[in-house]
């Protein structure tokens, strides 16, 4: 219940808890299990490294319910050697969850990217974006040759291929390849104005990790 003592900007609250209400009676007229079910364990068989955006929701977009994907979401997607955060999700989806498949999943439109490119500094997120500026730099050729969505769209997509790569090569799924865990890191592109995924055909699994060159 919304409480008396909550300021008057802080009512939009309620209708959150309106909303999760709704949301939790209906999963247990649908499963009445579902949530004790849920509470036991989790087992996913994915790991979702996706960019914050509002418009992509990991689980939505792919259909599948809570327990079924583990979720990392930053700016961009990007997956950094110096990013302890994503670096410990990952490790605890491969090492402890087990997952079966890393999913690097990038979309169409993304701020971050546009930010990237920019030639002004935004401030501290222009720091996070380097990278994707100087995968643009090191593309420039091929860059150059596109204009407006299409230039943008074909940075997003390197920048996937790029964090696809990173994945491969952190220790932690270096390690599970070379112990035999069976591992894919696939990449992907969400087209925020269809709904529809693109597998962008650089997936790496241990016997061909060395498949896919610098992007």
């Amino acid at each position: 219940m919304y409480e008396k003592n909550h300021r008057p900007e802080d009512r939009h609250l309620a209708s959150l808890f309106a909303n999760n209400r709704l949301w939790s009676a209906s999963r247990i007229r649908q499963d009445p299990k579902f949530f004790s079910r849920l509470a036991s364990q989790q087992a996913p068989a994915y790991l979702w490294i996706g960019c914050s955006d509002s418009r992509v929701p990991a689980n939505e977009i792919i259909g599948l319910d809570p327990g079924e994907v583990f979720v990392h979401r930053n700016v961009a997607n990007l997956v950094l050697h110096s990013d302890m955060n994503c670096l410990s999700v990952l490790q605890y989806a491969v090492e402890v969850l087990h997952v079966s498949d890393v999913i690097v999943c990038g979309h169409y439109g993304c701020g971050g990217v546009l930010t990237a490119m920019e030639p002004r500094s935004r401030g501290l997120i222009s720091n996070w974006l380097r990278p994707i500026r100087e995968l643009a730099e090191s593309h420039a050729d091929e860059l150059a040759k596109l204009d407006g969505d299409k230039l943008s769209e074909r940075l997003c997509e390197l920048n996937v291929i790029r964090q696809v790569q990173n994945v491969s090569n952190t220790t932690i799924v270096q390690d599970a390849w070379h112990r035999g865990q069976v591992l894919a890191v696939h990449g992907l592109c969400y087209g925020v104005g269809d709904g529809l995924l693109r597998d962008l055909e650089v997936t790496l699994h241990g016997e061909d990790c060395k498949k896919l060159g610098t992007p």
